[in-house]
């Protein structure tokens, strides 16, 4: 049903819908749909003439919070998201989650709003899981049997799954700076994902692991060119703003490759930041995005030995994919509220 709307001279407003965060995870549980669809965003990213507007991000100190908003129009797909990510880490201490937020879905056509999507971040983690995904297919070792996790959140959970998607995981070392958090994550990822996972140090890690995922808001380097084994691939997810780091400045250069998902992104907000103003690394512009990579416009690993490194910030060109995926599929459901507008 649409209504007539007598501010647009007798056009009709289509209506939109509300989806809340249990309907989308209904919706669109994680999945290989997830990944490939982020994967094809990455693709487009290089490919297309994608309007990306920089992050808008600030931080609000007082209360150890900040907020993200990100966006991105690609051609190819048909809506645009504008996702608003607030993160708040001192929320546990009040019972409170540290992470929420909400997109809203936009017909890239007519400019018309879709659906408001509360997801509570749960977009978010399932985006940025399977851009790690998509970074461990493209980047490590097909051989990789042994996976690395630094982090015990929700984001640890689904990084060690997205690996399982694409790699033969049999085994996983997780590492938290709660030991209780760190061993109540691998139990859980023991149930879930049938596989042996125990817990260890930051070096014991980077010492038997094939791949390594960071998921961590740290703002102290964790990993250093010295803990790096021929081999080895490692995805650095946890630095999205100019305060957080995961890796030690001289990692990149160490690296045999490293790749981005967006090159402004990481040297504004990720890890080329620190390692440019340290001068351990030269001019970046040599440096491949993960969509070149997938698109085949530049060579990935080359070599079994090949150290492998990306910095994944997080890009609007995901958030758009993975709401469009969302709400194609809840369409086909009567999940939601309809308001007439």
């Amino acid at each position: 049903m649409c209504l007539r709307n007598p501010q647009t001279q007798g056009a009709f407003m289509p209506d939109m819908k509300i989806l809340t965060e249990q309907q989308l995870r209904t919706a669109l549980p994680f999945d290989d749909d997830a990944v490939n669809c982020i994967e094809e965003a990455f693709r487009l990213l290089a490919t297309r003439e994608v309007v990306m507007p920089p992050i808008l991000s600030f931080h609000v100190p007082e209360h150890n919070g900040e907020v993200d908003v990100k966006t991105a129009y690609v051609p190819g797909i048909d809506s645009f998201a504008i996702k608003m990510s607030p993160g708040f880490f001192d929320n546990p201490k009040l019972g409170l989650p540290s992470l929420n937020g909400l997109m809203v879905l936009f017909d890239a056509r007519t400019g018309l709003v879709n659906a408001i999507l509360l997801d509570n971040g749960y977009l978010t983690d399932v985006r940025t899981a399977a851009a790690g995904a998509v970074a461990a297919r493209q980047l490590s070792r097909a051989d990789s049997t042994v996976a690395g996790i630094l982090g015990s959140g929700a984001q640890a959970r689904l990084q060690l799954e997205a690996l399982t998607r694409v790699r033969h995981i049999k085994s996983a070392l997780i590492w938290g700076r709660d030991p209780e958090k760190a061993e109540a994550c691998a139990h859980d990822c023991r149930a879930r994902l049938g596989i042996e996972v125990s817990t260890g140090s930051i070096d014991e890690v980077m010492e038997k692991a094939d791949i390594v995922v960071s998921t961590t808001p740290s703002r102290t380097p964790l990993i250093s060119a010295s803990m790096l084994r021929p081999g080895q691939h490692v995805t650095a997810m946890g630095s999205d703003a100019n305060y957080k780091t995961e890796l030690e400045t001289d990692v990149i250069p160490a690296a045999t490759l490293f790749v981005c998902d967006r090159l402004e992104q990481s040297i504004l907000q990720g890890e080329l930041r620190p390692a440019l103003a340290a001068g351990s690394i030269p001019e970046p512009a040599s440096y491949a995005e993960l969509g070149e990579i997938v698109a085949g416009l530049k060579p990935g690993r080359e070599s079994p030995h090949d150290i492998t490194v990306c910095d994944l910030t997080g890009t609007g060109v995901q958030d758009t994919a993975i709401a469009t995926l969302a709400w194609d599929r809840a369409s086909k459901t009567d999940a939601g509220v309809i308001i007439h507008n």
